[in-house]
């Protein structure tokens, strides 16, 4: 393929960043507005740019009021499927905007009042939704911490945000163990300052603990939500502006003082509902699954309110890719619900393929109302990509964004024209992010050379407003390094179609005698091998060279190579691929790589532990174990294992 995008895209594109007031206020008459904005943008405001600062609205409204008005109440709102108990419900637009309100009830008499912050610690249940939707009803700041996070983690966010209440329920389900939640929430309440309260407790059968059991607690009274929500006072929808704070959401892996990412309300309904129409094709009635977890910003934004704000039907999912029960389990979720479009990590479908290599568990199962599948969280490799969408019959696209933007920043715009994947490649940037490639110095570099991938300020609406409680910590994590430009600390390249390459993590990239190699460029050469089910590759200290590329794989299911014969041809297929100057000949064959619950590989963890530096056990990870099997393999392994 050769030349430019598509026109209709390019068109789109291009009117977003040359009429960016006009484009962005015709996008949001997609939302209902108690004022209607009549400017898009104001850069004089302090701080981050600020959209449609005259107007003002409700996301709950949006999210569940104006659809049940519309005559759309009987339509199913959330599905409900937890693997882990058997339990499936289904709650319509009616049935769950009657449970938000109630439970805004719930808060209000708890004191919760406009710009108070709430901690939401909960499971894959409905709940989770109820409750931030509930928050965002009265204009409460919701702030998702992940079920299970450590105590000392959760005080840290505690004292962070400084929350009045704390929702939770008595713990969450992994496969084969039940994790409690209410004695890390006490000790949590122990640890911080004491600003909360009020801890509400969601009581689950499955799981013992209820809010009765620490009714002599002092730090906080505790408050059963069943008991609460039959007795509450609905409340309505209150209006709030355009720039008020909707939520505040920790970005995965800080410890000491976290990072708290702050959304807006106006310009995110605005953003999320045109992402949808226009990315995903996804609107009123159809069924939208983002198989992620509402304390990452991908349930935040696409199982809770980008799916509602359009009035499509979400799907919530306790359970994993595999082993809740087997491999297929994704595949019956998509039949079951004639699910249209899923969107989920590459780690998922890595996993999938690693024990189904064959799909066998697909073939059981019709999937035919799939039109789409979507991938976002860590790099898709080629190998990935084509098992993937030669198996389901269905586009695959990879799409590249952060928490800090909340919706894709490199897309294939799929409501607006499917354009030809190109594999490796997230497409093109999304309307409203205007993408450069920077060398070192801020410099732009000629397409096909590699950088640093900044994005022209000012970003679109529906990214992040800043960090709680330091606008300084901001603009110096963000918008120093690159005067004018927002730094996404990733690198990657343009090729001559404008199709974007992102390669990895800007400090990924290793310096190899003066070389510079990306890790990304090194794993997609791994993934060539048969065996290899998934990689990662990083750069370790080496006392000559100042690094050395080390790569740690995984195999497929039932694959019985002998791990000397792999080593060797994975370092002959780097020589190949790359050269001798990437100096590659460290390879581990692990069981399992470390991962984050979202999915991202732990590759600093493992730098540390392969260095041999002290480290601690990210409170995002997995499986603590994990770490405990890498020690083993890299303790005295020599050049390979």
């Amino acid at each position: 393929m050769t030349g430019e995008p598509h026109a209709g895209y390019r068109e789109t594109w291009a009117r977003s960043i040359e009429s960016r007031g006009d484009f962005w206020l015709g996008a949001a008459r997609g939302i209902d507005w108690d004022i209607p904005p009549s400017v898009a943008l104001d850069e004089r405001l302090p701080g981050a740019s600020r959209w449609f600062p005259d107007g003002e609205l409700n996301t709950s409204y949006n999210a569940l009021d104006r659809h049940v008005l519309a005559g759309r109440g009987d339509q199913a709102a959330l599905i409900y499927d937890s693997a882990m108990t058997g339990t499936k419900l289904s709650l319509s637009y009616s049935e769950l905007l009657d449970r938000v309100a109630r439970f805004a009830g719930v808060l209000r008499a708890n004191g919760v009042d406009k710009g108070d912050r709430v901690i939401i610690y909960l499971p894959m249940i409905p709940e989770a939704i109820v409750a931030m939707l509930a928050c965002a009803r009265i204009g409460a700041i919701h702030s998702v911490v992940f079920g299970g996070f450590a105590a000392s983690e959760l005080a840290v966010r505690i004292d962070d945000a400084r929350p009045g209440v704390i929702v939770t329920a008595s713990g969450g389900l992994e496969p084969g163990r039940a994790v409690e939640y209410l004695p890390l929430v006490q000790r949590a309440l122990k640890l911080s300052a004491g600003s909360v309260k009020t801890v509400i407790v969601q009581g689950r059968d499955a799981v013992p603990g209820s809010a009765a059991d620490y009714a002599d607690e002092v730090q906080a009274t505790w408050l059963d939500w069943a008991d609460e929500e039959a007795t509450a006072t609905p409340a309505g929808p209150v209006s709030l502006r355009s720039g008020d704070p909707l939520y505040i959401l920790y970005t995965s892996g800080t410890t000491g003082s976290p990072k708290g990412i702050v959304r807006d309300n106006g310009g995110h309904a605005v953003a999320l509902a045109w992402s949808m129409r226009n990315i995903y094709a996804v609107g009123p009635g159809d069924v939208y699954w983002a198989a992620s977890d509402v304390g990452w910003v991908v349930g935040h934004s696409y199982i809770v309110y980008a799916p509602l704000l359009v009035g499509a039907t979400t799907v919530i999912y306790e359970g994993k890719p595999i082993g809740t029960p087997d491999a297929g389990a994704f595949w019956r979720v998509v039949e079951d619900y004639k699910v249209k479009v899923l969107f989920t990590a590459p780690t998922a479908i890595r996993a999938i393929r690693r024990v189904d290599p064959g799909l066998r568990e697909l073939a059981k199962h019709d999937v035919s109302s799939l039109d789409s599948l979507f991938l976002a969280g860590e790099r898709l490799d080629p190998e990935t990509f084509h098992w993937a969408n030669d198996g389901l019959h269905c586009p695959v696209v990879d799409h590249w964004w952060q928490t800090e933007t909340g919706w894709a920043i490199c897309a294939n715009p799929r409501g607006i024209e499917p354009l030809p994947t190109k594999p490796g490649s997230a497409t093109v940037p999304v309307p409203g992010f205007d993408i450069e490639i920077l060398d070192s110095k801020g410099r732009p570099v000629k397409r096909g050379k590699e950088g640093n991938i900044a994005i022209r300020l000012p970003l679109p609406p529906g990214t992040l407003m800043g960090v709680w409680g330091s606008e300084d910590r901001y603009t110096s994590a963000y918008l120093t390094a690159f005067p004018g430009y927002y730094a996404t600390g990733d690198s990657g390249h343009f090729d001559e179609d404008g199709y974007l390459y992102v390669m990895g993590r800007t400090d990924d990239v290793i310096n190899v005698a003066g070389h510079r190699l990306s890790t990304g460029s090194l794993e997609e050469v791994l993934t060539l091998h048969p065996a290899v089910a998934e990689c990662a590759v990083l750069g370790v200290h080496d006392a000559l060279k100042g690094q050395r590329a080390a790569g740690f794989v995984t195999l497929k299911a039932g694959e019985q190579i002998d791990h000397d014969t792999l080593a060797a041809e994975l370092i002959a297929l780097v020589r190949e691929h790359v050269g001798p100057v990437a100096a590659f000949r460290d390879v581990t064959i692990l069981e399992r790589l470390p991962k984050t619950r979202s999915g991202k590989i732990l590759r600093k963890t493992i730098r540390q532990i392969v260095d041999g530096e002290p480290y601690t056990v990210p409170p995002t990870i997995e499986d603590p174990t994990v770490l405990d099997d890498l020690q083993r393999a890299v303790h005295g392994a020599g050049e390979s294992s």
